[in-house]
């Protein structure tokens, strides 16, 4: 059971999506067929060995001047030096010459846009350089595009991985990390944390939405956009209940005072399907007991729990949903 545990899932490195998570399945399978091969080689020696001196009898040949001698220097220089020494420069030259080629970090005139990833205990955060947009956990890019992911860290060390685009990038603090990130086609793809960074590491997700290009470039135009005012009296109480309390002093809103930058970005909040670190779904009902208990969902975050009435709920609430 534990074994069959591992099959399948979202995050699945033989399931690529692009050119790079491409060759790097291959490498796989090519390495797996070899480490078979040897296996299956040296196993067969092995009981033919053991049936050939079994017919000769514990005494060998008595005719043989130099019994074992031709046997000895065969398994010896040919099956314990030569054969390994060829299969290992082989398999170096097709994993680190082949294959880092393609994801190596890539030079910046062969991209089309750059996207900022920064770690945090325990979300991730995107930005994308010449516009306002920031977006948390959810990240966006189009199509058969090749683009420029730079990771970076705003705390300890962390490391982004999307199984079926690319290799994973450590983001270590002081430091910037890029490695090209292509999708082949539209889809949702689901990466992680992959640097033990603290209590909820396994809760550190994230989604790779790739969208067609004009989709996307509408995505982003919206994205860039101040929050939107509410336009209901509950959803304008809401946002003076955020902007007086604590929220606005760890998130930020754009077109609003709340400059926060502790916890995510919050202005287009309702915009995404999922919160804290893709751990559960964006909805009224869990936006509500996030707030009121985040710790029960992601023990150790840096959000406290809130004691709210339930109108200064409700109101809040509504206000979050509204920003679209």
């Amino acid at each position: 059971m534990l074994a069959l545990a591992g099959c399948g899932g979202e995050q699945d490195t033989l399931n690529p999506h692009s050119h790079a998570s491409t060759d790097i399945a291959n490498l796989f399978w090519v390495m797996t067929a070899v480490a078979v091969g040897g296996l299956a080689l040296i196993t067969g020696l092995l009981v033919f060995a053991w049936v050939r001196r079994g017919r000769r009898g514990f005494g060998g040949d008595p005719d043989d001047p130099h019994p074992g001698e031709r046997p000895a220097w065969f398994v010896v220089v040919g099956m314990g030096v030569v054969f390994p020494l060829v299969v290992i420069v082989a398999l170096f030259i097709a994993g680190n010459w082949a294959i880092i080629n393609v994801t190596q970090a890539p030079a910046a005139s062969s991209t089309a846009m750059t996207v900022d990833a920064i770690g945090h205990q325990w979300y991730w955060e995107f930005r994308y350089p010449g516009t306002k947009a920031v977006t948390a956990d959810e990240l966006h890019i189009p199509v058969d595009t090749r683009v420029n992911l730079v990771a970076t860290t705003a705390d300890v060390i962390h490391s982004f991985w999307v199984p079926a685009l690319n290799r994973k990038v450590d983001a270590i603090p002081g430091r910037q990390n890029r490695i090209l990130l292509y999708a082949n086609e539209p889809g949702v793809y689901r990466g992680q944390c992959a640097e033990f960074c603290g209590l909820q590491h396994a809760h550190m997700g994230m989604l790779v939405f790739v969208q067609p290009r004009a989709q996307f470039r509408a995505w982003l135009r919206q994205q860039a956009a101040p929050a939107a005012a509410p336009t209901t009296a509950l959803a304008r109480r809401g946002r003076q209940v955020f902007l007086s309390g604590p929220c606005s002093s760890c998130h930020a809103i754009r077109g609003t005072t709340a400059r926060g930058y502790v916890g995510p970005d919050l202005t287009h909040l309702a915009s995404r399907t999922t919160l804290a670190g893709v751990t559960i779904p964006d909805s009224r009902s869990y936006l509500s007991r996030w707030i009121v208990d985040s710790q029960h969902f992601k023990p150790g975050n840096e959000m406290p729990d809130f004691r709210l009435t339930g109108s200064q709920l409700s109101s809040l609430v509504a206000y979050l949903e509204s920003l679209k």
